[in-house]
């Protein structure tokens, strides 16, 4: 008989982990249920997971498709629909695809006795554990409808700056693509045809002539090796990033990166906030809430330093009082969360705090942008500028000499 291994939460909302023997993976979840279980993730033992077991908001689909499907539950939940009825509409609206094939799976474990929750916790690859949290907060607190029009707006404005990032990062990209081939086309195919001109003459290069030779020369003749490193280095730093000291020393490097990172910190600034005021607005108790942002941050150094701050919290410390020993969050969010903790608006304040990050990071991004692209254009004239001044200052200096 096959042994699953399961994450689950028992009654109380804790965490538990372990294995259970069962014929199938369903058999499976139905035993975890019978034991008063929540499971999380279930997988055969010996079985290698094709998807990461981190926390996220989506996984497998995209997250507009997510964010379409949230929505339109949360209308029929707000209009009384059953739950199994609406799960059974939305399978049926679905045209196909990976999307469909999970609500029939949903469908069928409402129909078997399962709660939402419990429904969409049994596939962790596609509803992460903070999804799965706040519906269960949602079904415990009487408003599942408010929980889940709150998840498709969050999830519609995750997907927007994803898009604005993606927008930005695609003109540089396609530049230093078309720069760097118009660079090799130049260096091995151009002045291989040019340089024969130079060495019949037998004449004194300038050097920036004799350096663009011998480059034009390596690219020729040992191509291999800068291809054949950068082939390499794909699954040396992939091999690299399972150790979770080389991925915290990277984390740790990309925030004090000029620019760039302090771009970085109010992205993750912005998620941090605006994730642990929706969980503390639907009903998550703060300590599961901070377990779920510091998963959720994809960040090293903010993770470890959360997990400081939920024992903090455990003890009766203040959130504003625990973020206020690390730089990595800035006056102003500490100072609105104290506001919010004194006034019993934690998870309003929260949302605006998050709110004014994205701002300046959308700001913030547009300016980068508009400086970057002048900045682009001028690296790749300088760029062909130097291989066009390499190629005629000998011819220069040849005029010179006959004449």
């Amino acid at each position: 008989m096959p042994t699953y291994r399961y994450k689950a939460y028992n009654a109380g909302g804790g965490s538990v982990a372990g294995v259970v023997d069962a014929e199938s993976e369903r058999q499976a979840l139905q035993q975890l249920k019978s034991q008063g279980l929540m499971p999380r993730e279930v997988h055969e033992e010996g079985v290698t997971e094709g998807v990461s077991a981190s926390f996220s908001f989506q996984r497998g689909i995209s997250a507009a498709d997510l964010a379409l499907f949230t929505r339109r539950l949360a209308t029929l939940v707000a209009s009384s629909v059953p739950l199994f009825e609406a799960m059974g509409s939305l399978h049926e609206q679905e045209a196909g695809g990976k999307l469909k094939q999970v609500l029939a799976r949903v469908r069928d474990r409402i129909a078997e006795g399962a709660s939402l929750s419990r429904a969409f916790a049994a596939d962790p690859r596609i509803f992460g554990e903070s999804y799965v949290s706040m519906v269960a907060a949602g079904e415990a607190s009487g408003a599942l409808d408010v929980v889940l029009e709150r998840l498709a707006d969050f999830l519609e404005e995750q997907e927007q700056v994803r898009g604005r990032v993606t927008s930005a990062l695609a003109y540089p990209i396609l530049m230093i693509l078309v720069g760097g081939g118009v660079m090799l086309f130049l260096l091995t195919t151009v002045i291989p045809k040019i340089v024969v001109i130079f060495e019949d003459s037998k004449a004194a290069l300038p050097l920036i002539t004799i350096a663009l030779i011998k480059l034009s020369h390596f690219l020729r003749g040992w191509w291999w090796i800068p291809a054949g490193l950068a082939i390499a280095s794909i699954p040396l730093y992939r091999k690299a990033m399972l150790r979770d000291d080389l991925r915290l020393k990277r984390d740790t490097l990309l925030l004090k990166l000029p620019v760039a990172g302090g771009m970085l910190q109010r992205l993750i600034l912005s998620r941090f906030a605006r994730v642990l005021g929706l969980l503390l607005s639907s009903g998550v108790p703060i300590i599961r809430a901070l377990e779920i942002t510091s998963e959720v941050l994809v960040n090293r150094a903010y993770r470890g330093f959360l997990r400081e701050v939920m024992e903090e919290v455990a003890q009766g410390g203040s959130l504003s009082g625990s973020l206020r020993r690390s730089p990595l969050f800035p006056p102003l969010l500490v100072h609105l969360a104290g506001v919010g903790e004194k006034s019993g608006e934690l998870e309003a304040m929260l949302l605006k705090a998050g709110i004014a990050y994205e701002r300046e990071f959308n700001t913030g991004l547009t300016r980068l942008m508009g400086l970057m692209e002048p900045l682009l254009v001028l690296a790749m004239g300088v760029a062909v500028g130097t291989v066009v001044m390499a190629v005629l200052l000998p011819i220069f200096e040849m005029n010179q000499l006959i004449k």
